[in-house]
């Protein structure tokens, strides 16, 4: 597999730290809210990377944080007048439901910030005792900037574009040696959470947060860390100065991002009247669409969000379930037979489109590449495979056809057994062709699609559907 490095800028060759295992850590949501179609992005993508690298062979440990401490987490229950874990466990809830939905399986770990907070404390004191980090007078402890050579190597911002971004936002009252220093652990304010640590009640800053959880789960160094693009500076690498600084090791080998969303055509923002959460998104449209339509452009592009691209996404999620419904519907009545020599070479060219699909995948994760292989496994099986075919031939079919569709998170529904009255009519129906009722069997006809079902006349039978 190719990768695009963020830190060296460059695609290159995956090659795992330990053979045969990977280790992931994915920047996951502050549970303060419905997490936005900003976020879902990032969650999409990287659990497709996950699946594919499973896929692949490797054994996978996939570790997804929640951040249930910060500014806007406080600030939100103390409006509310609940606790802040109170709001974490409702949001991290709330998030499970969102991520299924979008069809998000849960990571191997998924740590809690406030878990980890003897880790965070012996990693700030490793800084402190190595000189990366030092004690304000107010018992704030901030990392030394200045103390690590190579700060800015992922983002290419210098200490000194650091430095003047952050003098113009330094409050009069500072007890940072430098303006571009950044904050490890907070001292407590009043009505703020709080934990003991050897320098006072407080809590830990957002970035070291990351460092310690990622480190706890996967080692002083491993192989890839993921986010959204807007998490590349400051917070990756901050995480990088933090986590070398303290084991003098390097911290990640492969650095991944994803590209912007806009909406509409403009920046997502709540100011513009443009933010959509998720859940807002899932009123309207069938979230598996929201995901065909992440998947559909390369990861490390900018996509535009907009109602006209999400029903695309969902016109083309629905031909692939109707092949597979379609496949299925043939495996039923298929002869059991030895495959012909068409179907032999049907089933060869079955291998063909899933090597594609790797190759497609293997570049970069090139998802857009790889549902177009899958789309021409569809035109190929809608062509080839009939009534006559044989059972085998319609099995390959399914099998390469869900396999990808797997890999990619798509597809993956069941339709509920239909209700009594629809089989009933199906049923009825049936019987009035079969009596050559045809005036009854077009009553029911139309009574079973305005119940919301498609009805189709193959020669195996009726087969029905749900018009979704």
């Amino acid at each position: 597999m190719q990768i695009y490095n963020s830190l060296t800028r460059k695609k290159e060759t995956f090659q795992p730290i330990h053979e045969g295992k990977v280790g992931i850590y994915a920047c996951g949501p502050t549970v303060y809210d419905y997490f936005h179609i900003g976020n879902a992005r990032p969650f999409i993508t990287f659990d497709v990377l996950r699946r594919q690298l499973e896929r692949e062979g490797y054994d996978v440990t996939f570790v997804q944080n929640f951040t249930d401490i910060d500014d806007k987490m406080i600030n939100r229950a103390n409006k509310e007048g609940i606790t802040v874990q109170e709001l974490a466990d409702r949001f991290i809830g709330e998030y499970w439901k969102d991520a299924k939905a979008l069809g998000v399986r849960p990571a191997t770990v998924h740590p809690r910030a406030t878990e980890h907070i003897a880790q965070i404390i012996a990693l700030v004191q490793r800084l402190i005792d190595n000189g990366h980090a030092y004690v304000g007078s107010n018992g704030d402890v901030y990392y030394r900037v200045s103390a690590f050579p190579g700060y800015g190597k992922l983002s290419g911002q210098s200490v000194e574009d650091r430095e003047m971004g952050a003098s113009e936002r330094l409050d009069v009252e500072t007890d940072k040696e430098n303006p571009a220093d950044f904050v490890l652990w907070k001292a407590q304010k009043p009505g703020e959470p709080a934990w003991e640590s050897p320098w006072g009640m407080g809590r830990p800053g957002w970035h070291i947060e990351c460092s310690a959880m990622s480190m706890t789960y996967l080692g002083e160094t491993f192989d890839i860390h993921c986010g959204g693009k807007d998490l590349l500076f400051p917070h990756h690498e901050n995480e990088i100065a933090q986590s070398e600084g303290a084991t003098g090791k390097p911290y990640v080998k492969y650095w991944m991002h994803n590209g912007f969303i806009n909406v509409d055509g403009q920046k997502m923002s709540k100011s513009l009247h443009n933010f959509w959460t998720v859940r807002d998104i899932s009123k309207e449209f069938d979230l598996e669409a929201v995901r065909m339509f992440m998947l559909s452009a390369h990861y490390r592009s900018p996509i535009n969000f907009s109602r006209d691209q999400i029903e695309a996404a969902h016109a083309s999620l629905q031909r692939l379930y109707t092949t597979r419904d379609q496949l299925r519907f043939l495996k039923d009545k298929a002869a059991d037979r030895p495959l012909n020599a068409d179907e032999e070479a049907f089933t060869a060219r079955l291998k063909q489109y899933e090597d594609r699909f790797d190759a497609a995948m293997d570049d970069d994760l090139n998802t857009a590449d790889a549902i177009g292989a899958i789309f021409e496994l569809v035109r190929d099986a809608n062509s080839t495979l009939t009534a006559e075919s044989s059972k085998g031939a319609v099995e390959a079919a399914l099998q390469s056809f869900g396999s990808l569709c797997g890999i990619l998170g798509l597809v993956q529904k069941e339709e509920d057994a239909l209700p009594a009255e629809i089989q009933q009519m199906i049923d009825e129906r049936a019987a009035a062709r079969k009596a050559k009722d045809w005036k009854r069997s077009d009553e029911l006809r139309d009574a079973i699609k305005a119940a919301g079902y498609v009805l189709e006349d193959t020669p195996q039978g009726q087969k029905v559907r749900k018009n979704v």
